[in-house]
């Protein structure tokens, strides 16, 4: 199989677009960005909560983002006469910073100063938001989700991930990288074009500190153990050569996936070809299989869950968590008092049951729509 290709340029506010091409699409120059564009943002203010010692983000510009436009002004679509979108040219795959970030667009070679690893409790204390927020367009398309993308596109989308892994850990100032998808309106996304978006925090958050908490109390073998005692279980749904896919032991959400490396690998950056190809097949499966579960389109959250920036890069092992907040055909939960005031979760459907159920929606959609075979990639163009 030819090779998937990378080229950058910049949008008329001066934000980075990165195209990756299917193996197999022509070479071509890309249209440059046209527009008028207003300036970006200033960087957003995080306050620190010391009750909680954690950092909320201040980012007041994201109130006047697009919410939920017809098709025809579907920002995401290539440009063309009648719709001024963020994309200028026809596309594969694309990524391209927020124009309304979270974090960023200050860096901490921007002057603005790094965070410290270890956060002191402190009152009062606010800090610039640096960082990069990027949105990684799966397809030209304005409908659709990851999970109805060919297996080529799909492993075109992993190797955006990855790639973007290893330039988002080279900016300065960032701590953290998480490449994510929200599906769904239940979810509470603004897009109905297939999309997700990637995080550079300037600090570790909430749900990778405490699983490096929870390796400090351990030891280094805790994703190794977790995998092993998962491996020959009733709750695995896909055993790969590299990955292996299972409803954890403790899951919280009505369904709940995690899809862990067999082999310490700490982020996509580090992932080989071998492992991307196969990445590409196993996620699509799932991503169908759960549309299986109740024959429409499941409203997920699905990340994933990466060693931070420079630390734990050892013991922190890859793994893509997908959650759903749908218990039933015509159900949702919510996280009331107990899990949203203290943290405290009630399942509703026991892992064990959920994972049958998933196992058999992953087999109703590999006999409906089987995913197709990927032939072995190369290393990608630059």
């Amino acid at each position: 199989m030819s090779r998937i290709r990378q080229t950058s340029d910049l949008l008329a506010d001066g934000r980075e677009i990165v195209y990756f091409d299917d193996p197999g699409t022509p070479a071509r120059e890309r249209r440059a960005d046209s527009r008028a564009l207003d300036p970006r943002p200033q960087t957003p203010t995080m306050r620190f909560d010391a009750l909680s010692a954690e950092w909320v983000t201040v980012a007041t510009a994201r109130q006047g983002r697009v919410h939920l436009p017809p098709a025809e002004f579907d920002p995401l679509a290539p440009q063309s006469p009648t719709n001024p979108s963020e994309i200028p040219d026809g596309y594969d795959v694309a990524v391209f910073e927020n124009r309304s970030p979270s974090f960023g667009p200050g860096t901490a070679a921007d002057d603005l100063p790094e965070l410290a690893v270890e956060v002191p409790i402190a009152l009062g204390a606010a800090r610039p938001a640096i960082g990069r927020c990027e949105v990684v367009c799966f397809s030209p398309d304005h409908a659709g989700s990851f999970g109805t993308q060919s297996t080529l596109r799909a492993r075109t989308v992993v190797e955006a991930w990855a790639e973007r892994t290893r330039a988002l850990s080279a900016v300065p100032g960032i701590a953290q990288v998480f490449p994510f998808e929200n599906r769904g309106v239940e979810i509470g996304v603004t897009l109905h074009h297939p999309h997700g978006q990637i995080y550079g925090y300037p600090y570790v958050p909430q749900r990778i500190r405490r699983i490096c908490q929870s390796v400090e109390a351990y030891g280094q073998g805790l994703f190794a153990d977790l995998l092993d005692s998962e491996a020959t279980g009733p709750r695995v749904l896909i055993a790969g050569e590299h990955f292996t896919a299972f409803v954890p032991f403790a899951a919280r959400w009505p369904v709940e996936v995690q899809l862990m490396a067999h082999r310490h690998v700490p982020d996509l950056a580090e992932t080989t070809d071998a492992e991307r190809d196969e990445l590409a097949v196993l996620t699509l499966r799932i991503a169908r299989g759960l549309d299986a579960l109740h024959d429409a389109p499941l409203p997920y959250i699905a990340g994933w869950l990466q060693a931070p920036v420079g630390r734990h890069r050892d013991d922190v092992r890859l793994t893509w968590q997908v959650t759903s907040p749908r218990r039933a055909a015509d159900k949702l939960k919510f996280l009331a008092g107990s899990e949203a005031a203290m943290g405290a979760w009630v399942a509703d459907i026991s892992p064990e049951d959920g994972a049958a159920r998933l196992r058999d929606a992953i087999a109703k959609a590999d006999e409906a729509r089987p995913v197709e075979p990927l032939a072995t990639t190369g290393a990608a163009d630059a």
